[in-house]
């Protein structure tokens, strides 16, 4: 059996005594919680290998993890990322604040970050509950034999729509957007050229509006406040900034699936949460923890050589960070295999939502998503329960990201 057919639980270490991960290993597919944590035992550095690909540093410890993404001689680049293929006059827009680095990203970054504070988004939730209620509303009359899906229905459309929300995108136009969202979420399809450019032309036409007839909108706000302050995002910027929201809306709806997915495998937990909804923030932060959908970051690229752990990465090699292994690193969190919705907050900062200049821009607005989601479905639905079995194949094949394709329950 060659190195890249051998299973990570029976591994050893290569010939620089650094254990490998093979990401085209179903094992480490299945379960990705149990072989990066191998890993994270062995070593706190380790490589990732898939076939027809080069291989990645990954490390594997919480500290390591966290002190590479806030470490400038790690930087993200154009190479971190593989756009969809888009129309050349659509390019201008395809790169966005995930991007960028230095002073570029602090000034971009500078100039929307008060639109997403967390006291900005607690201030949406009253927009925000309305949206949910309304899928709740909906979830009955798509059963089918009995059963809901949860992804489709519920978990996957409500980003999109509080994002439609957020951006001011007319009513009218809204039904469309959701068709966008649900294609940019599979990542692929016959649907994914279009849904791209039809975001853009969206963004485009409310940012237009916007410009002229300003309203109770994100687009208006950033527009207010920099014409106010001397500086403000041109249009361009704008129409990137609502692209990159459509693809981080991705992560509510993965943890919200999540979510729901662990809490019906664990009585106990849910039983807690239903009887102290006041539990749901740290249960949130938990659930972020435990099963986030965010198993590995984005690749970053050494700036020049460094040496970690015994091992030098040279100038131009991709690094990442399993956030799935830190999660559970040991050495940081008690008892971390254990899902515990009344866990103390604040003994100890998970990296489910990034860490450093690139932490998540929206992880405010994605709690009070998440939040208002599951306190309002575990409300609406005291009998809600699983609607497939142990060995249902319910998840995408990602090594990167942890994601339901659908969720079937009975209400």
């Amino acid at each position: 059996m060659s190195r890249a057919e051998r299973p990570v639980a029976q591994a050893g270490r290569d010939a620089d005594g650094v254990p490998e991960i093979d990401l085209s290993d179903q094992e480490v597919v299945r379960d990705p919680f149990g072989a990066y944590g191998r890993a994270r035992e062995r070593s706190p550095i380790a490589r990732l290998a898939a076939p027809g690909q080069g291989a990645m540093w990954v490390l594997t410890r919480h500290e390591g993890a966290r002190a590479m993404l806030a470490d400038p001689r790690f930087e993200l680049s154009g190479a971190s990322f593989t756009p969809p293929s888009v129309p050349e006059r659509y390019r201008p827009y395809m790169r966005t604040m995930s991007e960028m680095e230095g002073a570029e990203h602090a000034r971009q970054r500078g100039l929307v970050w008060p639109a997403f504070t967390a006291r900005r988004a607690a201030g949406f939730r009253p927009r925000v509950e309305p949206l949910v209620e309304k899928l709740l509303d909906e979830l009955p009359g798509h059963a089918e034999g009995g059963a809901v899906d949860l992804v489709r229905h519920f978990a996957r459309p409500l980003p999109m729509d509080v994002i439609c929300e957020l951006v001011g995108v007319p009513e009218r136009d809204r039904p469309r957007w959701r068709e966008y969202g649900a294609t940019v979420a599979s990542g692929s399809g016959q649907g994914f050229g279009e849904a791209v450019p039809g975001i853009m032309e969206g963004a485009k036409a409310a940012v237009a509006a916007r410009r002229d007839e300003p309203g109770e909108d994100l687009i208006s706000d950033l527009v207010r406040a920099q014409a106010r302050d001397g500086d403000r995002l041109g249009d361009t910027e704008l129409v990137t900034l609502v692209w990159h929201l459509v693809l981080a809306g991705q992560t509510p709806a993965n943890l919200i699936a999540n979510a729901v997915e662990a809490l019906l495998a664990h009585p106990a937990q849910l039983a807690a949460l239903r009887a102290d909804p006041a539990l749901m923030p740290r249960a949130v932060e938990e659930l972020t923890r435990w099963c986030g959908p965010i198993l590995l970051s984005i690749p970053r690229y050494a700036r020049e050589d460094v040496e970690l752990h015994g091992s030098t990465v040279r100038e131009g090699e991709p690094f990442t960070a399993s956030v799935a292994a830190a999660n559970r690193d040991p050495r940081v969190f008690t008892d971390p295999e254990r899902l515990d919705v009344t866990r103390p907050a604040g003994t100890a900062s998970h990296l489910g939502l990034g860490h450093g200049a690139h932490f998540c821009l929206g992880a405010s607005l994605a709690r009070v998503q998440t939040e208002a989601a599951l306190t309002a479905l575990l409300r609406r639905f005291p009998g809600l329960a699983p609607a497939f079995g142990p060995d249902a194949a319910l998840r995408a094949p990602d090594p990167g990201t942890w994601r339901l394709t659908s969720l079937p329950v009975t209400l």
